[in-house]
C-alpha cells in the first residue's frame, strides 16, 4: 500500500515509517479511509451516497444501492496506450495540501503498454513473497473490523470496470441469475464468476464471499493485483472514528513493506512517517474529508520523488525488474533484512548520474466502496528517466524551480540530503535550461494550468 504525502525520497534510505508516511501519508492523506464493514445477509438498502456522521455511528456502514455511471469503452486497448506523462510539480514554493481533484469514472484505473511488464513483476512477487506483499487482518474486537469483506468487494469492482473499459483485453463470465452473493454485478447483472486477461491467456475465478474457499480474501487481492498496475490499500473506519489499514496488496511500493504498516491507524502512519506540517496543515481537513467522502465522488491526486536505479545487468543476464520498481535494494538493502525503519546495513549505492536517476511519480485514487464502505486507495507508480524529462518543452525549468521551492522540512522528507542525487539533478536541469535558452515565467504559468501533466 503505498502512497503518502509525497512518497519517499529516493536514494536516501527513507525509513519504512517515512516511506509509508509519504505514501500512505498524503496518500492516505489524500485518501479517505474505510468505514467498518457492517454487511449483513439482508439486501442492499437505498441510502444517500454521502457519508453523514449524524446518521451513523463510527465503524458502522449500511450498504448503498449505488448505480454506476456508464463506463465508456476505451478507443484503444492497453497495449496501444503510452504511459500518461504525469509531471506533478510546479515552479515556486512547495505548499503542503491534500491536492485532490475530482476523478472521472472512466479514469479510475489506468492501464498502458507496460501492463505485461507490471504483470510479470507482480506475479513473481506474489509467487515468491505472497505473505509479505498481501495481507488481510481479522477483526480487532471493539476497535475495527477485518479488511476481508472489502477485499472481496474490491476484486469484483475491478473486474466489472475493466471488462467495460477495456473489453478487448478483459472478458468476464457471470454466475447464474439466481446466485445469491453479497456483491451483485453492476447494472443489475449477476456477479462475476471469472475474469480473463485475453492477451495473456490467463483466467481467474473470483471468490464470492469471505468463506468461499481457503483464504478467499487473500486470493481476491492476489487476483485484483494482477489485473491492474496499481498497489491497493483498504482502509477501515474503527469504532473510535480512526481509519485503519486493514488489508492490501502492496507489491511494488519500492521503499516500504506492508508488514511494517498493516493495522496502523491513519494518524499514526502520518506521525511515525514524519509527514511535514501534518498536525497544523493536514490532520483536521483529512479526517473531515475521509468522513464525508461519498460513494459517487471518487478523487485523485499525484506526488513525486526521486530514485537512483541500479546499473544494468550484464549482457545475457535477464533482469525482471531492472529499475527496482518493486523494491529499491540499491538504497534500502535486501528487502528481508530491512529493519522497518532503515536497512540492516548501509548498502553500497550507485553513484548518481543523469542516466540513472528517475522521477518516481504516483497517481493515487480514492473511492468509497458501496457495499462495505471501505475506502479503496489505488497507487499507480511511474518511473521516468530525468534525461527524458529534460527533453520535454519547459519541464526542465519547471522541475528545477519546483525543487528550489522545497522548504527544509520538505527536503528532509523527500531525501534531498541523502543519496547524492540533489546536486546532480539540479545541475543537469540547469544545464538543459541554459542550452534551450528557456527564460521568463509565462510558460510556467501556462503549464501550471495543465497540472499535473
Amino acid at each position: 500500500m503505498s502512497g503518502l504525502h509525497d512518497s519517499l525520497s529516493t536514494a536516501k534510505s527513507l525509513s519504512a515509517q517515512q516511506s509509508f508516511g509519504l505514501v500512505l501519508g498524503l496518500l492516505l492523506a489524500t485518501i479517505s479511509l474505510v468505514y467498518r464493514w457492517k454487511l449483513s445477509s439482508s439486501p442492499i438498502t437505498p441510502q444517500n451516497t454521502s457519508v453523514d456522521k449524524k446518521i451513523r455511528k463510527y465503524g458502522e456502514w449500511t450498504p448503498v444501492a449505488f448505480t454506476y455511471p456508464p463506463v465508456k469503452a476505451s478507443a484503444r486497448e492497453p497495449a496501444e496506450l503510452e504511459p500518461i506523462p504525469y509531471r506533478p510539480f510546479r515552479a515556486g514554493e512547495y505548499h503542503v495540501t491534500m491536492g485532490i481533484r475530482s476523478m472521472p469514472w472512466d479514469e479510475w484505473i489506468e492501464l498502458d503498454n507496460e501492463f505485461e511488464k507490471y504483470f510479470r513483476i507482480r506475479e513473481n512477487r506474489i509467487r515468491t513473497r505472497a505473505e509479505t506483499v498481501i495481507k488481510v487482518l481479522p477483526d480487532n474486537p471493539g476497535v475495527v473490523s477485518s479488511g476481508a469483506d472489502a477485499a472481496i468487494e474490491t476484486v469484483h469492482e475491478i473486474s466489472e470496470y475493466l471488462s467495460q473499459r477495456f473489453p478487448a483485453t478483459f472478458s468476464v463470465e457471470r454466475h447464474s441469475p439466481d446466485t445469491h452473493a453479497p456483491h451483485p454485478g453492476w447494472g443489475g447483472l449477476s456477479p462475476v464468476k471469472s475474469i480473463k486477461i485475453k492477451p495473456l491467456e490467463v483466467s481467474y475465478t473470483l471468490p464470492l464471499h469471505v468463506n468461499d474457499g481457503e483464504n478467499a480474501a487473500v486470493r481476491a487481492l492476489e487476483i485484483a493485483s494482477l489485473l491492474v498496475q496499481e498497489d491497493l490499500a483498504l482502509m477501515i473506519e474503527g469504532s473510535d472514528g480512526k481509519y485503519y489499514f486493514q488489508s492490501g496488496a502492496i507489491t511494488v511500493a519500492g521503499f516500504w513493506r506492508i508488514g511494517d504498516k498493516i493495522g496502523l491507524p491513519l494518524d499514526e502512519i502520518h506521525t511515525t512517517g514524519s509527514v511535514p506540517r501534518y498536525k497544523e496543515k493536514l490532520q483536521t481537513s483529512m479526517e473531515r474529508f475521509f468522513r464525508r467522502l461519498a460513494v459517487d465522488k471518487p478523487v485523485a491526486r499525484n506526488n513525486y520523488f526521486f530514485q537512483v536505479v541500479k546499473p544494468p545487468a550484464p549482457e545475457g543476464v535477464e533482469d525482471l525488474d531492472p529499475e527496482e520498481l518493486a523494491w529499491a535494494e540499491s538504497s534500502h538493502g535486501p528487502e528481508d533484512d530491512f529493519l522497518g525503519t532503515h536497512p540492516a546495513e548501509q548498502p553500497t549505492r550507485p553513484i548518481p548520474t543523469p542516466s540513472n536517476i528517475r522521477l518516481r511519480s504516483e497517481r493515487q485514487t480514492l473511492r468509497r466502496l458501496p457495499r462495505t464502505g471501505a475506502i479503496l486507495f489505488g497507487i499507480r507508480t511511474y518511473l521516468t528517466p530525468i534525461e527524458q524529462l529534460a527533453q520535454e518543452p519547459g519541464v526542465a525549468r519547471r522541475l528545477a524551480g519546483a525543487l528550489r521551492g522545497w522548504g527544509e522540512d520538505i527536503g528532509e522528507y523527500k531525501g534531498k540530503n541523502g543519496g547524492g542525487w540533489w546536486d546532480v539533478v539540479l545541475d543537469y536541469l540547469d544545464k538543459k535550461v541554459d542550452e534551450k535558452g528557456e527564460i521568463g515565467a509565462d510558460d510556467d504559468i501556462k503549464r501550471m494550468d495543465n497540472y499535473p501533466y
